[in-house]
Protein backbone atom coordinates (compact mmCIF):
# COMPACT_ATOMS: atom_id res chain seq x y z
CA UNK A 1 0.00 0.00 0.00
CA UNK A 2 1.64 3.61 -0.57
CA UNK A 3 1.64 6.11 1.92
CA UNK A 4 2.05 9.77 0.48
CA UNK A 5 4.12 11.63 2.56
CA UNK A 6 4.13 9.15 6.24
CA UNK A 7 7.38 9.89 7.93
CA UNK A 8 8.81 13.00 5.81
CA UNK A 9 8.73 10.83 2.42
CA UNK A 10 6.97 10.33 -0.43
CA UNK A 11 4.69 7.83 -1.84
CA UNK A 12 6.41 4.66 -2.45
CA UNK A 13 7.77 3.47 -5.58
CA UNK A 14 7.76 7.40 -6.44
CA UNK A 15 11.06 7.51 -8.93
CA UNK A 16 14.50 8.67 -7.08
CA UNK A 17 14.63 12.36 -7.00
CA UNK A 18 18.83 13.07 -6.45
CA UNK A 19 18.79 16.59 -6.40
CA UNK A 20 16.00 16.83 -3.70
CA UNK A 21 17.56 14.47 -1.87
CA UNK A 22 20.79 16.22 -1.52
CA UNK A 23 18.92 18.95 -0.51
CA UNK A 24 17.26 17.72 2.46
CA UNK A 25 18.95 18.76 6.10
CA UNK A 26 19.58 15.28 7.22
CA UNK A 27 21.29 14.75 3.98
CA UNK A 28 24.02 17.44 4.02
CA UNK A 29 24.43 16.80 8.11
CA UNK A 30 24.71 13.27 7.41
CA UNK A 31 27.75 13.84 4.47
CA UNK A 32 29.40 16.40 7.75
CA UNK A 33 28.94 13.84 10.14
CA UNK A 34 30.65 11.52 7.99
CA UNK A 35 33.65 13.58 6.75
CA UNK A 36 33.92 14.76 10.52
CA UNK A 37 34.32 11.00 11.99
CA UNK A 38 36.81 10.48 9.68
CA UNK A 39 39.23 13.55 10.23
CA UNK A 40 38.82 12.50 13.69
CA UNK A 41 40.07 8.89 13.46
CA UNK A 42 42.71 9.39 10.62
CA UNK A 43 44.11 12.19 12.67
CA UNK A 44 44.90 10.07 15.48
CA UNK A 45 45.72 6.62 13.60
CA UNK A 46 48.51 8.84 11.68
CA UNK A 47 49.76 11.23 14.13
CA UNK A 48 48.40 10.86 17.52
CA UNK A 49 51.35 8.56 18.62
CA UNK A 50 54.80 9.41 19.37
CA UNK A 51 57.96 7.76 20.42
CA UNK A 52 60.13 8.87 22.78
CA UNK A 53 63.56 7.82 21.48
CA UNK A 54 62.21 4.30 21.40
CA UNK A 55 60.16 1.87 19.05
CA UNK A 56 57.52 2.33 21.74
CA UNK A 57 55.07 4.63 20.80
CA UNK A 58 52.98 6.73 23.19
CA UNK A 59 49.47 8.11 22.66
CA UNK A 60 49.63 11.99 22.35
CA UNK A 61 46.85 12.56 25.26
CA UNK A 62 49.40 12.18 28.11
CA UNK A 63 50.22 9.24 27.10
CA UNK A 64 46.42 7.86 28.02
CA UNK A 65 46.27 4.64 25.07
CA UNK A 66 42.50 4.76 26.35
CA UNK A 67 42.32 8.29 24.93
CA UNK A 68 43.57 7.01 21.60
CA UNK A 69 41.48 4.34 21.35
CA UNK A 70 38.12 5.74 22.36
CA UNK A 71 38.72 8.18 19.53
CA UNK A 72 39.71 5.80 16.75
CA UNK A 73 36.90 3.32 18.05
CA UNK A 74 33.92 6.29 17.56
CA UNK A 75 35.42 7.99 14.89
CA UNK A 76 35.31 4.57 12.63
CA UNK A 77 31.85 3.37 14.12
CA UNK A 78 30.74 6.68 13.56
CA UNK A 79 32.31 6.41 9.90
CA UNK A 80 30.24 3.42 9.04
CA UNK A 81 27.11 4.03 10.75
CA UNK A 82 27.06 7.46 8.37
CA UNK A 83 27.20 5.03 5.28
CA UNK A 84 24.28 2.85 6.69
CA UNK A 85 21.74 5.34 7.13
CA UNK A 86 22.56 7.29 3.90
CA UNK A 87 22.20 3.90 2.59
CA UNK A 88 18.49 3.96 4.43
CA UNK A 89 18.13 7.18 3.50
CA UNK A 90 17.96 6.73 -0.23
CA UNK A 91 15.93 3.40 -0.11
CA UNK A 92 13.93 4.90 2.84
CA UNK A 93 10.93 6.58 0.08
CA UNK A 94 10.22 2.78 -1.65
CA UNK A 95 9.30 1.11 1.50
CA UNK A 96 5.80 1.21 1.80
CA UNK A 97 4.57 -0.28 4.93
CA UNK A 98 4.26 2.47 7.68
CA UNK A 99 5.24 -0.07 10.58
CA UNK A 100 8.64 -0.26 8.47
CA UNK A 101 8.95 2.74 7.83
CA UNK A 102 8.19 4.05 11.77
CA UNK A 103 10.71 1.31 13.02
CA UNK A 104 13.46 2.77 10.41
CA UNK A 105 12.90 6.61 12.05
CA UNK A 106 13.17 4.78 15.48
CA UNK A 107 16.13 3.57 15.13
CA UNK A 108 17.66 6.46 13.29
CA UNK A 109 16.18 8.36 16.09
CA UNK A 110 17.59 6.46 18.83
CA UNK A 111 21.08 6.08 16.87
CA UNK A 112 21.42 9.84 16.52
CA UNK A 113 20.70 10.36 20.23
CA UNK A 114 23.26 7.36 21.25
CA UNK A 115 26.07 9.10 18.61
CA UNK A 116 25.88 12.63 19.93
CA UNK A 117 26.01 11.04 24.08
CA UNK A 118 29.34 9.40 22.57
CA UNK A 119 31.30 12.21 20.96
CA UNK A 120 29.93 14.45 23.74
CA UNK A 121 32.27 11.71 25.77
CA UNK A 122 35.08 11.75 23.75
CA UNK A 123 35.21 15.25 23.35
CA UNK A 124 35.23 15.74 26.72
CA UNK A 125 37.84 13.15 27.22
CA UNK A 126 40.14 13.94 24.82
CA UNK A 127 40.13 17.75 25.65
CA UNK A 128 40.60 16.60 29.50
CA UNK A 129 43.67 14.24 28.29
CA UNK A 130 45.58 17.27 26.00
CA UNK A 131 45.03 20.09 28.69
CA UNK A 132 47.04 17.44 31.24
CA UNK A 133 49.86 16.38 28.68
CA UNK A 134 53.11 18.01 29.30
CA UNK A 135 55.67 19.15 26.69
CA UNK A 136 58.46 18.19 28.68
CA UNK A 137 57.29 14.30 28.48
CA UNK A 138 56.15 14.15 25.65
CA UNK A 139 57.66 16.35 21.71
CA UNK A 140 54.16 17.80 20.96
CA UNK A 141 55.52 19.09 18.29
CA UNK A 142 55.20 16.09 16.34
CA UNK A 143 50.87 15.57 16.53
CA UNK A 144 49.80 18.67 18.40
CA UNK A 145 48.10 19.70 14.93
CA UNK A 146 46.78 16.04 14.81
CA UNK A 147 45.44 15.95 18.61
CA UNK A 148 44.00 19.76 18.33
CA UNK A 149 42.17 18.56 14.86
CA UNK A 150 40.76 15.20 17.00
CA UNK A 151 38.91 17.56 19.44
CA UNK A 152 37.80 19.72 17.44
CA UNK A 153 36.07 17.68 15.14
CA UNK A 154 34.50 16.00 17.96
CA UNK A 155 32.93 18.96 19.05
CA UNK A 156 31.68 19.15 15.35
CA UNK A 157 30.74 15.71 15.48
CA UNK A 158 28.47 16.21 18.53
CA UNK A 159 26.65 19.01 16.59
CA UNK A 160 25.80 17.18 13.49
CA UNK A 161 24.76 13.88 15.43
CA UNK A 162 22.27 16.60 17.42
CA UNK A 163 21.14 18.08 14.49
CA UNK A 164 20.68 14.60 12.96
CA UNK A 165 18.26 13.45 15.94
CA UNK A 166 16.60 16.57 15.95
CA UNK A 167 15.80 15.68 12.16
CA UNK A 168 14.65 12.06 13.48
CA UNK A 169 12.45 13.42 16.00
CA UNK A 170 10.77 16.04 13.67
CA UNK A 171 10.29 12.86 10.98
CA UNK A 172 9.22 10.93 13.57
CA UNK A 173 6.29 13.44 14.66
CA UNK A 174 5.18 14.35 11.33
CA UNK A 175 4.89 10.56 10.55
CA UNK A 176 2.58 9.70 13.72
CA UNK A 177 0.31 13.26 12.31
CA UNK A 178 0.24 11.52 8.73
CA UNK A 179 -0.78 8.19 10.12
CA UNK A 180 -3.69 9.34 11.33
CA UNK A 181 -4.77 10.11 7.82
CA UNK A 182 -3.59 6.64 5.85
CA UNK A 183 -6.34 4.04 4.33
CA UNK A 184 -5.54 1.46 7.12
CA UNK A 185 -6.98 4.13 9.58
CA UNK A 186 -9.63 4.62 7.34
CA UNK A 187 -10.82 1.29 6.89
CA UNK A 188 -10.77 0.22 10.82
CA UNK A 189 -13.60 2.98 11.20
CA UNK A 190 -15.60 2.79 7.90
CA UNK A 191 -18.28 5.59 6.81
CA UNK A 192 -21.74 5.36 8.00
CA UNK A 193 -23.97 4.23 5.59
CA UNK A 194 -26.20 7.79 4.16
CA UNK A 195 -29.51 7.89 4.42
CA UNK A 196 -31.28 7.65 1.66
CA UNK A 197 -32.25 11.08 -0.51
CA UNK A 198 -35.33 13.03 -0.70
CA UNK A 199 -36.92 14.09 -4.10
CA UNK A 200 -37.79 17.78 -4.56
CA UNK A 201 -41.79 17.54 -2.62
CA UNK A 202 -39.50 15.92 0.34
CA UNK A 203 -40.56 12.57 0.08
CA UNK A 204 -38.18 9.26 0.38
CA UNK A 205 -38.04 8.26 -3.23
CA UNK A 206 -38.78 4.70 -3.25
CA UNK A 207 -36.84 2.61 -6.25
CA UNK A 208 -39.19 0.44 -8.70
CA UNK A 209 -38.09 -2.93 -9.87
CA UNK A 210 -37.21 -2.08 -13.45
CA UNK A 211 -37.15 -5.68 -13.63
CA UNK A 212 -40.69 -6.54 -13.03
CA UNK A 213 -42.36 -9.68 -15.32
CA UNK A 214 -45.08 -7.69 -17.78
CA UNK A 215 -48.54 -9.06 -16.33
CA UNK A 216 -49.72 -12.05 -17.98
CA UNK A 217 -51.66 -11.41 -21.22
CA UNK A 218 -54.33 -13.76 -22.66
CA UNK A 219 -54.25 -14.31 -26.37
CA UNK A 220 -55.62 -16.48 -28.97
CA UNK A 221 -52.56 -18.40 -29.59
CA UNK A 222 -52.22 -19.34 -25.66
CA UNK A 223 -55.66 -20.47 -25.18
CA UNK A 224 -55.76 -24.39 -25.88
CA UNK A 225 -58.08 -25.40 -28.36
CA UNK A 226 -61.90 -25.22 -27.60
CA UNK A 227 -61.66 -23.32 -24.75
CA UNK A 228 -63.80 -19.71 -25.10
CA UNK A 229 -63.96 -16.49 -23.65
CA UNK A 230 -65.87 -15.48 -21.23
CA UNK A 231 -68.17 -12.33 -22.49
CA UNK A 232 -66.78 -9.35 -20.01
CA UNK A 233 -70.10 -7.45 -17.89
Amino acid sequence: MDEAGSFGAGRAGSAFDLIAFIKQPQTVLRVLAWIFSMVVFASIINEGYVNMGSERLHCVFNKNADACNYGITIGIVAFLACVFFLAMDVYFPQISSVKNRKRAVLLEMVCSGFWTFLWFVGFCFLANQWSHTSPKELPLEQASDAARAAIAFSFFSILTWAGLTVCAVQRFLLGTDMTLFTTEHMAAHPPKQPYPSNDVIGQTTILVNAYQSPPLIETVETCPPGYKIPPAF
